[in-house]
């Protein structure tokens, strides 16, 4: 037995309640390779998922959680022996298919990757999704040319998991970083991450009538959407480009195609779910490099199982700074 979060959900009402249970291996899922789960995390689809579903669950109960780090504990896969240490995110686990607010998992072999040398699980877990996500947006910028020296990053709701990883990461590899943030008491811990330049939110919240701007930023990872995308276009220097990692401020985009055609301007669009493998490994082994981990550390607040509903809910409002790490096993 091993206890796991599971949210039910009642038929009549609609609604869902999580809480912790006690499960047997047996009610795992088939696959190939059964995880003892040492952490996971709490992103923002975890909120959705713990609390109304957000229309990504569709089979209750439930075990949410769509990142865990751990140590293998049976493989009928090759690739996979008992006592490896792997990490997962993405594939729809934690969504469609049970994740890792469990002591146990049981996943595909192809949505394993092995653990990289200088990252141990409890690290994997303070970066999980979102850094994992912010480390693709970094790789994407440069691969499309973006290297030190060229002017400011900008990078938006970087109090969030995604923005805060990014500024340490960025910073780390020699760039000047400007954070976003609507958060002023916030602005202490951006700085501690590597930021050299606050731009209070509401200098970027408007949609302008003109498409141009002045040419402001090298860079930009948007975790935003919305209107503030739209804004930042239209300041991108010449041939810079945009990684869009998120919609915290809403999918549309009021937005021209001029900042487009007249700059060059590039939009990247960065999915880490489906992700192919070869670029999975590149992505974790940057992070094993290009993570500082004193940076890392710094981001972190640990949790239980049975903080997750309440830390569920904060993230849906915003009210989560960092990273939360989840002890399963505490």
């Amino acid at each position: 037995m091993f206890n796991a979060l599971v949210v039910n959900k009642d038929e009549e009402s609609g609604k869902t309640h999580a809480a912790v249970e006690q499960m047997s291996v047996d009610q795992l899922p088939e696959a190939e390779v059964l995880v003892s789960v040492d952490y996971s995390t709490v992103n923002y689809k975890d909120g959705l998922c713990v609390g109304p579903g957000g229309g990504l669950v569709r089979k209750y109960p439930h075990i949410p959680g769509i990142d865990f780090a751990g140590t293998v504990e049976a493989s009928s896969d090759d690739r996979y022996a008992p006592g490896d240490k792997v990490v997962l995110t993405g594939w729809r686990v934690g969504e469609a298919h049970w994740g890792g607010y469990a002591q146990k998992a049981r996943v595909k072999a192809d949505w394993l990757v092995p653990l990289p040398e200088g990252l141990d699980a409890r690290q994997a877990m303070a970066v999980g999704t979102a850094g994992f996500t912010a480390m693709l947006a970094v790789m994407a910028l440069e691969d499309h040319g973006l290297k030190p020296g060229q002017g400011p990053v900008l990078v938006t709701g970087a109090a969030g998991g995604v923005g805060s990883v990014a500024t340490a990461i960025l910073a780390n590899l020699g760039y000047e970083v400007a954070g976003v943030t609507g958060r002023p008491e916030t602005e202490g811990y951006l700085k501690e991450l590597g930021a050299t330049q606050i731009v209070p939110r509401e200098e970027l919240n408007e949609t302008t009538k003109r498409p141009l701007e002045s040419e402001n930023w090298a860079g930009c990872i948007d975790a935003v959407g919305g209107a503030m995308l739209a804004r930042v276009l239209g300041q991108m220097k010449y041939g810079a480009s945009v990684a869009a990692v998120g919609l915290a401020g809403g999918a549309g985009l009021p937005a021209t195609v001029i900042p487009f055609l007249l700059r060059g301007v590039n939009l990247l669009g960065i999915d880490s779910v489906m992700q192919p493998y070869d670029n999975r490994l590149r992505a974790w082994q940057r992070i094993a490099t290009d993570l500082p981990m004193d940076k890392l550390e710094a981001m972190i607040r640990p949790a239980t199982l049975s903080d997750l509903p309440q830390l569920g809910a904060d993230i849906l409002k915003g009210q989560v700074q960092g990273r939360v790490v989840v002890d399963v096993n505490a």
